[in-house]
């Protein structure tokens, strides 16, 4: 195989179960190397390489990508990685992460999403995982917590996530779920930072010394958006609702409550699209393991911190993102739309919504780049700022 070409492969090769492809003889597979340069707060500077090998259906668009990945960290050492997505079927799609480091590090997940059942009206969702995430941190509670009480920690966890959801309508969506996760705290992998219990207890701070959370989840969503991967217009809401009990092997008894909305406004044949997102979260009950709270930072919602930066009871979040599509250019014959997203994300975290505080809330302006192969895969950085300085994220998908 060349790197950096297009070539056509048998079709036994690239079988229709995974690739959806049904064309006489052979696979259109576009072999693409990419340099991987990452930066993120808690894990540091990451380098590396990766090829891409896209194999196409018969309408030219991506059906399959598998992308094997060698990277180094200073502190994790060398990062092993495989990512496959196999799209059968537009409604139909498979995915797995393989990856281990040299040190700590390992994340094995496998997720699967149909929504071609009883005609349709059905969708299942699952996955499943086990990781270990050494770079983890935990600064205390609340949106004041500083800076200076950063501690370090890696957490082992299991488990799956798993729901089905039935169409109410053309609209409207009711889903049922089930949620494992098994937690186990041990120490993480920058010796340059307090372990977590240097500075934190059990008695005050729950779920320090791991946790088992078993919940159900029940949700009710309205959408009108245009294609659920890569939207261009309509809007999106849903309400949550998941209890966590003693009963059921969780770790307490508590309840988590969610409020979503979206909506996506495209101009000028969606070169533009002005993207917003508002959400409020709110966890109730005694003991609540920290990691089970009400939690910001990240690449999906405080794009300016780390993940996991800001915990406590409830979170109100609003992101506000301008897609503006740059150009479409054609490389290794696959055709991507390469857009600039400058964005803010406005969020806190709070005791109660009552007693928010302006000086709580966080402004995170940054910007970002994606490159969009339609209609399924999106590679993004986003670069944002909050007050601990800059911090830059680099993934697949949207952010929301």
């Amino acid at each position: 195989m060349v790197a950096g070409c297009t070539s056509y492969i048998p079709r036994d090769i690239g079988r229709p179960p995974l690739t959806g492809y049904s064309a006489e003889e052979t696979m259109k597979l576009v072999t693409v190397p990419l340099p991987v340069i990452a930066s993120s707060p808690n894990e540091g500077v990451t380098t590396g390489a990766l090829t891409a090998f896209l194999g196409h259906n018969r309408q030219d668009e991506v059906a399959a990508l598998l992308a094997p990945q060698l990277t180094y960290n200073r502190t994790f050492g060398v990062t092993a990685s495989l990512y496959g997505a196999f799209y059968p079927a537009p409604d139909r799609n498979f995915e797995f992460n393989l990856s281990r480091s040299e040190r700590v590090n390992h994340d094995y997940e496998f997720r699967v999403k149909d929504t071609a059942l009883l005609g349709q009206k059905f969708e299942l969702n699952g996955f499943v995982f086990k990781l270990s995430d050494g770079s983890s941190r935990f600064f205390g509670f609340n949106a004041r917590s500083p800076q200076q009480m950063e501690t370090n920690y890696a957490n082992d966890e299991a488990g799956y996530n798993i729901s089905a959801g039935y169409h109410v309508g053309r609209h409207y969506q009711l889903t049922i779920g089930d949620r494992y996760r098994n937690v186990r705290i041990r120490r993480g992998a920058f010796s340059g930072i307090p372990d977590i219990n240097d500075k934190f207890s059990a008695a005050t701070v729950p779920g320090i010394d791991g946790f088992t959370t078993h919940a159900l989840r029940v949700s009710f969503s309205y959408s009108t958006l245009d294609d659920p991967e890569t939207p261009s217009y309509g809007g999106y809401a849903r309400i949550a609702f998941e209890p966590t009990m003693r009963e059921w092997g969780g770790a307490g008894n508590y309840r988590h409550y969610e409020v979503e909305a979206k909506g996506f406004i495209p101009l000028s044949n969606a070169k533009y699209i002005s993207v917003f997102r508002l959400m409020y979260n709110q966890t109730l009950g005694n003991d609540v393991p920290f990691l089970e709270q009400s939690i910001l930072g990240g690449e999906s919602t405080l794009r300016g911190y780390g993940r996991n930066r800001f915990i406590d009871n409830s979170f109100m979040l609003c992101n506000l993102e301008e897609r503006i599509r740059l150009f479409r250019w054609e490389v290794f014959g696959v055709t991507a739309d390469w857009e600039l997203a400058p964005f803010i994300d406005v969020g806190a975290v709070m005791e109660s919504l009552e007693k928010v505080s302006v000086s709580d809330v966080e402004f995170n302006p940054g910007v970002g780049f994606r490159a969009v192969v339609r209609p399924n895969i999106i590679g993004r950085v986003d670069l944002g700022i909050g007050k601990d300085g800059p911090a830059v994220f680099v993934g697949l998908g949207y952010p929301f």
